[in-house]
């Protein structure tokens, strides 16, 4: 695999893993949020400060780096959950543009000029580069995995989708609203925060410009397209998100008018995304696969 392939497969995971995180928030608990590139900041940022001026590595640092982002998304998830729908969406905006003028006008982030020097990962004396990258990007990725499959099967997941389906129903049974909302937001968050520790790391730099608001704008369309809560449909999209813009590469500038069309044509015609319920993909596997064991 030449290098142009390997940094396009990297990029994919990494989005994948944030993706993921989103789909907690927005597939499981039912959360409108459209501000989850704040979160891949803060983590990203977490990650470059800690190694270029606390010089701490990239293992000792991740944890931290986790734990960082998932507590300033529950402090920011408090206020944002106490209202819903279309005023949930709004305000998910509101801290994404608050987070990136952060980043861009406070000079212990860096500035305008953002954080260079980023270094690499380092195992021992194995420097991670590359191939050897995106194989820590896949490791990264099959936790994140695990950790969704888990919360599927867990009872908090169970409480999240109940409260995804009715939430004043879920209440009357005794389920808590806002304790599973925020426990989505923080898993969301800490999922987002690990995505971007790897992507700092990978870029060596990173600018405020990177986090903007289209950015979460084709996490959401991942999201969406793959299957909005299913558990292999945020790498489905991150798949076809990260591919058909190298496809359509002449078209990069209209790229948010794409990602909004095709939002618009997955609604309409896909609500579910192509792995949802009820999608055209599920119902041609569920005709295929009882034929395949007679």
């Amino acid at each position: 695999m030449n290098g142009y392939l390997v940094t396009i497969a990297t990029i994919i995971a990494i989005n994948a893993i944030v993706a993921s995180g989103l789909n907690v928030i927005v597939g499981f608990a039912g959360q409108i949020s459209l501000g989850h590139a704040a979160f891949f900041g803060i983590g990203a940022y977490a990650a470059a400060l800690l190694a270029t001026k606390a010089g701490l590595s990239f293992w000792v640092a991740l944890p931290g780096v986790i734990a960082i982002t998932a507590a300033i998304g529950l402090l920011l998830g408090i206020p944002s959950l106490r209202v819903r729908d279309d005023f949930l969406a709004i305000t998910t905006i509101g801290i994404n543009f608050i987070v990136e003028a952060v980043f861009n006008n406070f000079e212990f982030f860096g500035g305008a000029l953002g954080i260079s020097g980023i270094p690499r990962v380092v195992l021992f004396d194995l420097k991670f580069r590359g191939t050897e990258f995106l194989y820590l990007c896949l490791f990264f990725l099959a936790v994140v995995m695990i950790i969704s499959w888990w919360l599927t099967r867990s009872w908090a997941g169970l409480a999240c989708f109940a409260m995804r389906e009715e939430e004043a129903a879920a209440s009357s049974v005794g389920i808590s609203p806002v304790r599973f909302k925020l426990l989505a937001f923080v898993i969301g968050t800490g999922m987002a925060g690990l995505g971007g520790a790897l992507y700092a790391h990978f870029m060596h730099f990173i600018s405020s410009s990177d986090f903007s608001f289209p950015l979460s704008v084709s996490l959401l369309s991942m999201v969406v397209v793959g299957g909005i809560g299913t558990l292999w449909g945020p790498i489905l999209g991150a798949i076809i998100i990260g591919i058909l813009p190298e496809l359509f590469r002449p078209l990069i500038d209209y790229r948010i008018l794409f990602y909004t069309t095709l939002l618009l044509l997955m609604i309409r015609f896909q609500p579910g995304g192509i792995l949802g319920e009820n999608s055209l993909a599920r119902r041609v596997f569920t005709k295929i696969l009882p034929r395949g064991k007679k």
